[in-house]
């Protein structure tokens, strides 16, 4: 059956669905006073960023010029020793934490926020002792006398 060369008075079926009761277009799910919402990518960001702070506050001169950076995950997938959580580069004084290995690859026996960003400040002290050439313990032993 052959259509009509009319042009249609209503509009297509995507603007009426987003125009839905004359309302205008959908806006932002929170509003300014509402916080905005975190995704995992941004708490494992913050949490290297507060580590990265800490430490750095501890060693003031040993982690003066170290970059501190996140990555999705490393180019080469399976290395030798498995897949790399991190990569420490001694000349160019960075560190680069691997997202995806670390919250996806790792065995927690509580899989909730808090172990999820100890799990992430433990390989960011890992990595530090990595680079300065020390134990991890060494690293802020009164943070941890308690254990």
């Amino acid at each position: 059956m052959p259509r009509s060369r009319r042009a249609s008075s209503e509009p297509p079926a995507a603007a009426r669905w987003r125009n839905r009761h004359g309302r205008g277009a959908r806006g932002p799910v929170t509003g300014p006073h509402l916080p905005m919402l975190h995704n995992r990518i941004d708490l494992f960001d913050m949490t290297v960023a507060a580590t990265a702070d800490y430490l750095k506050g501890i060693w003031p001169a040993e982690l003066e010029h170290v970059r501190f950076e996140v990555a999705a995950a490393p180019i080469n997938a399976v290395g030798p020793d498995g897949v790399e959580r991190w990569r420490v580069d001694q000349r160019e004084r960075r560190i680069i934490l691997f997202r995806v290995p670390i919250q996806r690859l790792s065995k927690l026996h509580r899989n909730d926020e808090l172990h999820q960003r100890m799990l992430v400040e433990s390989c960011v002290f890992r990595a530090v002792a990595e680079l300065l050439g020390k134990d991890p313990w060494d690293l802020a032993p009164e943070r941890f006398r308690h254990y």
